[in-house]
């Protein structure tokens, strides 16, 4: 573990970067949602995928956009991020990202692997895909029953193995953590271990989407407590162990339960397409009219990158009195866009009290 002297120098260059990328944003990953589609219905899904099929843009449209972004920002430290919905959902998949791979671009996905089989992982490294994080969400009945669907951990499972089989060595296993399987954890662990997989990435429930109508899959405050000391003894072990990106934890839990410093990255490090073409920062947050961008087919993204996202380069603190008086406010600059209640100004999970004084 790292002294807090210490801990406090990082935050405070951290602190300067961030005020830094307020005034000079610099694009590093850019997502791309090419499908609200999805095979699964996930009690947890902000986006609430599979219920609406809203009118997608093409595959000519999506190359036309590639190549707009590689003559506007290059490729060389550009990361596509893909997602959904199920991106192999999309029957012209290939043809988006074989030319995206022709065009120089590296890029991941996020997937339920439910649709992989071998011929699919080979069409995936014909591609070029550089990494995959596959969702695994508790033992297999939690699982399935999470997701609402039957042999879904199984076939998911399946996809996995037939990844590493054709020879990927950056597939990543993220479980997002409810008060239901929280105590799934080590036997996850145990079947995660046996395999050959980059890491495993473990999160939390957010308050957003549909897990607003399952408030009793809502972490409490002592399943917040063990769940970060599992994450930060597995590290302490050595284990490819990592809590995602989201939340402040405070001082005693930074930098030991992830290899860097809480930070939102929202439209300054991060943007990102809806599969109808508007311009957003983080797909995960709400999907408000004020905090659409622009839009891919009328705008260019790269002046939308320089000239607008106001809204998500100012320190969210400011805007609500606990947090604007808040001794970690330097720290913390209000938590995530993503867990933001935009009508009542004030965060919708904070860890103070929690995990660090109140």
């Amino acid at each position: 573990m790292l002294d807090v002297k210490m801990k406090q120098r990082h935050q405070a260059a951290l602190r300067e970067y961030r005020y830094s990328l307020w005034e000079q944003p610099r694009l590093r990953q850019l997502f791309l949602e090419l499908t609200q589609r999805c095979n699964e219905r996930c009690l947890h899904c902000g986006s609430r995928c599979g219920e609406s099929f809203p009118q997608e843009l093409t595959a000519a449209q999506y190359r036309a956009f590639l190549d707009e972004i590689k003559v506007d920002f290059g490729i060389g430290d550009k990361m596509l991020c893909i997602t959904g919905g199920e991106p192999l959902l999309r029957q012209d998949f290939e043809e988006i990202m074989g030319y995206a791979h022709a065009l120089g671009f590296h890029w991941g996905m996020t997937s339920n692997a439910t649709r992989i089989d071998d011929a699919r992982a080979q069409m995936l490294k014909r591609c070029g895909m550089n990494t995959i994080s596959v969702s695994i969400d508790g033992l297999e009945a939690t699982h399935d029953a999470f997701r609402q669907t039957p042999g879904g951990w199984r076939r998911a499972m399946d996809g996995i193995e037939a990844l590493l089989r054709v020879g990927f060595d950056a597939v990543q296993v993220t479980t997002v953590v409810t008060h239901q399987n929280i105590g799934e954890l080590d036997a996850l662990f145990a079947i995660f271990d046996k395999m050959d997989i980059d890491s495993w990435r473990i999160i939390n429930i957010e308050p957003m989407g549909r897990a607003l109508d399952h408030p009793e899959l809502l972490l409490t405050a002592e399943d917040y407590r063990y769940l970060f000391a599992y994450i930060r003894d597995k590290r302490i072990a050595g284990e490819p162990v990592c809590y995602g990106c989201s939340h402040y934890l405070g001082m005693e839990y930074e930098r030991e339960v992830r290899d860097w410093y809480f930070h939102c990255t929202a439209g300054t490090f991060v943007a990102s397409v809806t599969s109808t073409g508007d311009i957003l920062a983080c797909l995960d947050i709400e999907r408000r009219p004020e905090l659409v961008q622009g839009h891919i087919l009328q705008d260019r993204f790269k002046d939308v990158w320089e000239n607008r996202f106001q809204a998500f380069r100012r320190d969210l603190a400011e805007e609500n009195e606990r947090c604007r008086t808040c001794p970690e406010k330097q720290n913390c600059h209000g938590d995530s866009f993503h867990s933001w209640n935009f009508d009542r100004n004030e965060p919708m999970l904070c860890l103070r009290g929690i995990l660090f004084d109140a």
